[in-house]
């Protein structure tokens, strides 16, 4: 009888669904020991990592990659800093496992309870962001997760580099070899999305349609949203110097990323104070604002505000900007346009 021949895909499947046993079980010691070595190799290879974002931006502007796409795949030295400092939180939070979470008395002597676990294995695939690496496969170590990740061409130098640091600095420090793995392939996606017999759930980052296309295309449960439609509402009593630095943070800080704002809503008694202030301090940065007549009637040189833009994620520097009457307007408009992801 023929032995079923098994593609790579499945074969790095099987072991990290062997890791993700070990993992499991794991102390909490052992995993904010490997996260405390993850930390000090992304540091001391640091020259490594900038080495190899550099050749992937490099590519990416010779291949004309959309600016939005290109900042997403920036690594640089603040970058690399947030990441370490967040894995450096993430060893003094609290163990995720083994967490009583609620019980039932049965009977004298009989109780039953409820208790955290890890998922298993966990496919994540992310497309231009190389932090989203890091910051994932640490989340998984720290909450026993075996990880399996695919991330972007466009950072495939990037993310090898910072795969290796990682796993090896991992592996030394007690986690077994396979608890996380990298595949390169868009073949190798399409196969692990058919393997629910060794994993456990799929998280797909990036842009409404990749969203979507996982989603439509796995046998698997996937965790994920398709848009970042986010918005914040300025009422009539804020702060006018703090709200302004609230939304120009809120766009600007990093606009290319989901949770970027998008729509402003601010009522309109605050509404001719508020604006100027805001386009003024906006105008450093360089960001569009497309408004409601209402609004343009504040800031007539502005673009008129279309339906399509209440619906759009831009990832770049233009804000759509609305005038309400109340909050209740404002939470019909986030109802009816909002895609629930971040609102304030």
């Amino acid at each position: 009888m023929a032995q079923t021949q098994v593609s790579a895909a499945e074969l790095l499947a099987q072991k990290s669904r062997q890791s993700s046993i070990t993992l499991a079980s794991l102390s909490t010691e052992v995993k904010n020991a490997a996260l405390q070595a993850v930390a000090r190799a992304l540091l001391q290879e640091r020259e490594k990592i900038f080495a190899a974002n550099r050749e992937d931006c490099e590519e990416a502007a010779r291949q004309g990659l959309a600016a939005p796409l290109q900042k997403r795949l920036r690594l640089d030295e603040k970058k690399l800093t947030t990441l370490i400092d967040g894995i450096e939180s993430l060893v003094h939070l609290p163990d995720p496992v083994g967490r009583k979470l609620r019980g039932t008395l049965l009977d004298d002597g009989l109780e039953l309870y409820q208790e955290s676990c890890p998922i298993g294995v966990i496919g994540i695939i992310f497309e231009s962001r190389p932090d989203a690496l890091v910051q994932i496969s640490t989340l998984g170590l720290k909450s026993g997760n075996a990880v399996i990740l695919k991330g972007g061409s466009e950072a495939a130098r990037t993310n090898q580099a910072l795969f290796e640091i990682i796993r090896d600095a991992s592996v030394a420090a007690g986690l077994p070899e396979h608890w996380i793995s990298l595949i390169e392939t868009r073949a190798q996606v399409r196969e692990m999305l058919a393997l629910d017999q060794y994993i456990d759930l799929i998280i797909p980052r990036g842009s409404n349609e990749f969203v979507r296309m996982i989603m439509d295309n796995s046998r698997i449960p996937v965790l994920g949203h398709a848009d970042g439609i986010c918005h914040v509402y300025v009422d009539e009593k804020a702060d006018i110097p703090a709200a302004v630095e609230i939304v120009r943070d809120s766009k600007c800080q990093y606009v290319a990323v989901c949770n970027a704002l998008e729509t402003l809503l601010v009522h309109q008694a605050i509404a001719p104070s508020f604006l100027p202030a805001l386009a003024a301090r906006l105008e450093q940065d360089h960001v569009e604002l497309r408004g409601c007549p209402k609004t343009r009637e504040i800031l007539p040189a502005i673009r008129e505000a279309t339906e399509e833009d209440w619906k759009t994620e831009y990832l770049d520097y233009i804000l759509a900007v609305k005038v309400v009457d109340d909050v209740q307007e404002a939470i019909d408009h986030i109802n009816r346009y909002g895609s629930g992801h971040t609102e304030s």
